[in-house]
């Protein structure tokens, strides 16, 4: 299944255009509305810079992101499609989401998970984002 159930409550990283006050965030989407950002968190990964937006694939590097809380569940399918989750074609999904286990300042495991938006195609020959911060103002609108 591509897109598991989400509940309220749910905790998201958000680590590209999602992020709060990243440009080329999509507008119709009310987080404020929603949930609450929940500041700064770590994850292990690969962030890719796939031109105006990031993707993050399976990895070891340590990537940096923003904890989001999901107080509405209904939002989870709007980001779903923002994300380009195709639930009848889990394969031409630009995007998968899954659990990703949060990570501390020193690389550890701290016991918690979040959902987050795995890059779901071919990654060859994108540059990787060595420091695993994607830049705010790095973003342009997907769609």
């Amino acid at each position: 299944m591509i897109a598991p159930p989400v509940s309220s409550g749910d905790h998201f990283v958000f680590y590209g255009l999602l992020k709060q006050g990243a440009a080329g965030a999509p507008a119709h989407l009310d987080f404020p509305a929603h949930g609450e950002f929940l500041g700064p968190c770590q994850f292990r990964g690969r962030m890719l810079d796939l031109g105006g937006f990031p993707g993050v694939v399976p990895g070891e590097d340590t990537c940096r992101g923003v904890l989001y809380r999901l107080d509405t569940q209904s939002l989870a399918s709007e980001m779903d499609a923002f994300e380009s989750i195709t639930p009848d074609d889990p394969a031409g999904s630009l995007y998968r989401r899954e659990t990703t286990d949060l990570i501390d300042t020193s690389g550890q495991p701290t016991g918690r998970t979040a959902w987050i938006y795995i890059y779901n195609q071919n990654s060859d020959g994108y540059p990787v984002l060595e420091d695993g911060n994607w830049p705010l103002e790095k973003g342009r609108p997907r769609i």
